[in-house]
């Protein structure tokens, strides 16, 4: 089954624990794409905060999950 795993600052994405995503906080660009970079196969969709966007300018567009971001 495809999994949900959402990426950003903690306080915008710990609530999408209860809708049964997988949360990875990252507040810096380093943990964002430490947590990107960790994302398991089974991941299909990525939903990014504005600011965890930017910190994977470009690295979303080569290839992998769906990305989706947030509104800012």
């Amino acid at each position: 089954m495809a999994g949900v795993a959402v990426i950003g600052e903690r306080a915008q994405v710990s609530g999408w624990a209860l809708a049964g995503a997988v949360v990875h906080a990252g507040e810096d660009a380093a943990q964002v794409r430490e947590a990107w970079h960790a994302l398991g196969d089974d991941v299909a969709v990525v939903v990014l905060t504005p600011a965890a966007s930017a910190h994977l300018a470009g690295e979303t567009a080569r290839g992998g999950p769906l990305t989706v971001v947030l509104p800012g």
